[in-house]
């Protein structure tokens, strides 16, 4: 599989994509995507707004957040999409989020926001800000609206990362305390624990209506990976998917009505796949329940606000 993260893979995949799985209309549907301003949330933003949803960009930085926000109402010609600023490695701020949001019901939560920091930085909850970004403030965006998410029936997407298949679920000093930090490391280890993670939340939201699925987009020509890793993109430009490639996988998750495998699925090319390809780096038992446990801690996530505790 790893062989085929390029856009030639991509290319070759697509032949038996499904038409008709996207040929869906969603208006009166509420979608929400973190991260939205460029890339393949972008992407994903534009085509959600394309099909008549509304669409909530969810954009740590104002100017490209509302040039993101302008642009996909000019090209899809809905008005109906809306800019919410958040960081959401700040607790406080995902918090402030979703007491804000003035919507009875989300029908779907992309949770793609990414980072990928060549230095330690910790955030103002003293948390390691990868851990924050890709972890702990998705979880809690997600526990708290865990109400409104249930009366959608939503669909909840992680946008994960072939990184993580090199790394196995480790609570081992997550705030680089005591190793040189490494971004890349950093990286492939807290995207392990999205996918870990959107497994615990399927159980968590089981007999709700809502599913929840991860999903790695390939290798995509982004403006995080131009920038964070510069060598790689230099070397690897003219076989890298585009955007919309990228994010075709979260689209088909989101909009498809039948999709064929069940809520905690890993998800590749619109086909499903295990999330491992090293036995070494499958959880131990109780693994994956002591991070959900830590995430709810760190992030003080109402358990009231998920079933099947």
């Amino acid at each position: 599989m790893i062989g085929s993260f390029d856009r030639l893979g991509y290319a070759r995949h697509r032949k038996r994509f499904r038409a008709a799985d996207l040929d869906v209309r969603l208006e009166g549907r509420v979608c929400l995507v973190t991260g939205a301003n460029s890339g393949i949330g972008r992407a994903t933003s534009r085509a959600l707004a394309a099909r008549g949803a509304h669409v909530i960009l969810l954009c740590r930085d104002s100017g490209r957040g509302e040039e993101a926000r302008d642009a996909i109402r000019r090209e899809t010609g809905n008005p109906l999409v809306d800019l919410s600023l958040l960081d959401v490695s700040d607790l406080v701020a995902v918090r402030r989020v979703a007491a804000e949001l003035r919507v009875e019901a989300v029908h779907a939560l992309v949770h793609n926001a990414g980072v990928l920091p060549d230095r330690r930085v910790l955030t103002r909850d003293g948390l390691e800000l990868t851990f924050a970004t890709h972890v702990a403030g998705p979880h809690l965006l997600t526990a708290l609206l865990a109400g409104k998410l249930r009366a959608g029936r939503a669909r909840v997407v992680w946008v994960a990362s072939g990184g993580m298949y090199l790394k196995r679920l480790s609570f081992d000093d997550l705030s680089w305390e005591r190793r040189r930090y490494d971004g890349v490391v950093a990286y492939a280890q807290t995207k392990r624990m999205q996918v870990v993670l959107a497994r615990q939340w399927a159980k968590r939201f089981a007999g709700t209506g809502v599913e929840v699925h991860a999903m790695h987009p390939g290798w995509a020509d982004t403006a995080a990976v131009r920038t964070s890793l510069p060598r790689f993109h230099r070397v690897m430009e003219p076989l890298l998917r585009d955007a919309e490639a990228g994010a075709d996988t979260v689209i088909w998750l989101v909009v498809n009505p039948n999709l064929p495998g069940p809520s905690g699925s890993f998800w590749f090319d619109r086909t499903r796949r295990s999330a491992h390809v090293l036995p070494w780096t499958v959880e131990w038992p109780g693994e994956a329940e002591r991070l959900v446990r830590l995430c709810d801690k760190v992030t003080g996530a109402p358990a009231a606000g998920v079933e099947g505790e």
